[in-house]
């Protein structure tokens, strides 16, 4: 869906309602920055998920940079391959472990627009 077609249908939306309902959803704010959105994730219940996650992917990280710089300074092949390969494994596991934070993101997104469309529901009764 282009930005236009969204842009037109907010519009039509925002057209639809009244006066009181517009007032209602402009209290309720935009929708949060994308950084904002983040910092979220680490919030709530369930939020230390989210910092252990970081965490091992922080270790993960440090360990395959330590390991590159090893893997650089090797003068053997044999050793080479000993710093390389378990390096590579780690930077692609520290990369997979930050992107499990975006399914989330999403998430919170659309349970943010349902609470949004209840509201309205609510309202309309």
């Amino acid at each position: 869906m282009s930005t236009n077609t969204t842009d037109d249908l907010d519009r039509m939306i925002d057209e639809a309602l009244n006066a009181e309902e517009r007032e209602l959803l402009g209290a309720i704010g935009e929708e949060p920055g994308y950084f904002q959105q983040v910092w979220g994730v680490f919030g709530g219940p369930i939020g230390w998920i989210s910092w252990l996650l970081m965490a091992a992917q922080l270790i993960m990280f440090i360990a395959a940079m330590w390991m590159a710089v090893r893997f650089f300074g090797a003068t053997d092949t044999l050793e080479a391959l000993r710093w390389g390969i378990p390096s590579a494994t780690l930077l692609i596991l520290a990369t997979l472990t930050k992107l499990t934070m975006w399914p989330t993101l999403q998430a919170n997104r659309v349970i943010r627009e349902v609470k949004r469309l209840e509201l309205q529901m609510a309202r309309s009764r």
